[in-house]
This record gives structure tokens, sequence and C-alpha cells, in this order.
């Protein structure tokens, strides 16, 4: 499986995250490491770096600048589930690393 060139939009997100159904993320992967780039809604820009397992889970660090210009970093671990159109859902669960360390768990599908 390979992220490379794919894009994801959240269809579920948790309260506390600043991801929401604006929000698009552009995923880039070479070998086993994955990158990509995000933006809207509450994320002026945002950053994430992540290592790839055998079954395509991602472990993951990200960092953003939220709408109010403050930066915000985290961990995710995400898994891939492919739809039966060949699109790929991520079935996330992610944590704060700075302000009130609180987690949450967001979906994301191929757009």
């Amino acid at each position: 499986m390979s992220y490379d060139g794919r894009r994801f939009a959240p269809v579920a997100t948790a309260e506390n995250g600043d991801v929401d159904s604006r929000t698009r993320f552009d995923y880039r992967q070479r070998d086993g490491v994955v990158w990509a780039t995000y933006r809207g809604g509450g994320v002026r820009l945002g950053t994430l770096v992540a290592t790839v397992d055998a079954r395509g889970g991602l472990d993951m660090r990200y960092s953003h600048v939220d709408a109010s210009g403050a930066l915000r970093t985290g961990t995710c671990l995400s898994l891939p589930e492919v739809l039966p159109d060949g699109r790929l859902r991520l079935h996330e669960t992610w944590q704060w690393t700075n302000g009130d360390g609180t987690s949450g768990t967001s979906t994301l599908e191929e757009i």
C-alpha cells in the first residue's frame, strides 16, 4: 500500500481537535516514510511525518499552527481500511503533546 499522492478529508473528528470537515491532507511517501501537509478549517498550516508498518499502519508525529496562531503538536496512530471502491479510510487515535494533553479519535477518507 502506498500513500503517495493521496488526498484525505475528515469524515469524523473529536471536539478537542483542530481538524474539521474543511481540512485537507496531502500525503507523500518514499520507502517506509510518509509525510503530509494539511490546512483548512481550524488549521492554518500543518505537517506530519510517519513510519509505515507492514500492514500500512502509520506511527506519526504532527505539528500545526491553529486558527488563533498557536503552535500545536501531537502523536497519532493511524490504521488504514481499504473501501470497496479502492479508496482508503484512516482510523486515527491521537494525543496532543502540548496544551491540555487530551486525546481523541478521527476518521479520514480519501477524496
